[in-house]
């Protein structure tokens, strides 16, 4: 494979099936959008959508979900290009995978979150938010649509921290 690409995630740890409540987020440099859901009604809801670029702030801010919602596990969307290769906010994503599981001690997976925000776009268009009011919310929708991919399909997700061929 060619160096820098990825061929998108493979979970190496099909062992892992998580259940309970959840949280997702889809992690932007700006702005992380966050949504919530359950395995045993296999559904997703967006939830708010933290603003800001510092760290203590950000994760202050999912301390207080954490607390509220008690996940049994964390997902974060994993970007690629439409090839599959990785790129910068690729590596900004799985450090910040990491750090979620350092602080929070709980199961975090990644989740290939290729063209969920163009389905949260599709999806605020069909709810009447378009254009630039679409803002606020594409993130924490962007994040249900990453729950829900995995809510669908959980063996296509892999642990973050595990070494494997496409970190």
């Amino acid at each position: 494979m060619p160096e820098g690409r990825e061929s998108g995630i493979r979970n190496e740890d099909p062992g892992v099936e998580l259940t309970g409540t959840l949280l997702a987020f889809d992690f932007g440099t700006r702005r992380i959008g966050v949504a919530v859901g359950n395995t045993h009604a296999a559904s997703a809801r967006p939830l708010t959508t933290i603003d800001g670029e510092k760290n203590d702030e950000r994760f202050a801010r999912i301390a207080l979900l954490v607390n509220e919602w008690q996940p049994a596990a964390m997902l974060v969307g994993l970007p690629f290009s439409d090839d599959g290769a990785g790129h910068e906010l690729t590596a900004l994503c799985r450090r910040f995978a990491n750090r979620l599981n350092g602080r929070f001690k709980l199961p975090v997976m990644l989740v290939d979150e290729r063209y969920t925000s163009h389905a949260a776009s599709s999806r605020l268009k069909m709810e009447g938010i378009t254009g630039r009011e679409q803002k606020k919310w594409i993130d924490q929708y962007a994040a249900q649509q990453i729950l829900q991919a995995y809510l669908d399909e959980p063996q296509a997700a892999v642990r973050a921290g595990r070494g494997s061929a496409h970190e």
